[in-house]
């Protein structure tokens, strides 16, 4: 199993197939990923455990267990834990390519570039 440490927590690849990328996502109290889009890939996101902010396109949505969100390829998109428990959910990436390099990272409070 693939596991990456990151700034905001970690994450542990479940399953990777040439149709589709199966992930485990945990995002530390207050952290949040990048403000980013992808050119290859659009994602489903189900959140499992903990209160997430999702900006999608500009628009702040509060989101918690039990509810999906849906990112379209080329969507910018982040996700920020505001509760008091590790953020868990659930991301299935559908397209041609998954790797990590398709993150085109547009704001990042840990000032990563495209390729970090």
């Amino acid at each position: 199993m693939e596991i990456g440490n990151r700034p905001w927590g970690s994450y542990y690849v479940l399953e990777d197939t040439d149709i589709y990328k199966l992930k485990r996502i945990e995002v530390n109290v207050g952290g949040r990923l990048s403000y980013q889009y992808h050119e290859h890939r659009a994602e489903v996101w189900t959140i499992v455990q903990g209160e997430a902010l999702v900006t999608l396109e500009g628009e702040d949505i509060k989101f918690k267990a039990g509810e999906v969100v849906q990112i379209p390829l080329n969507a910018k998109h982040r996700i920020q834990n505001i509760g008091t428990e590790t953020l868990i959910f659930i991301e299935v990436q559908y397209g041609t390519y998954f790797g990590e390099d398709d993150i085109i990272r547009i704001e990042d409070d840990y000032n990563r570039n495209s390729n970090d």
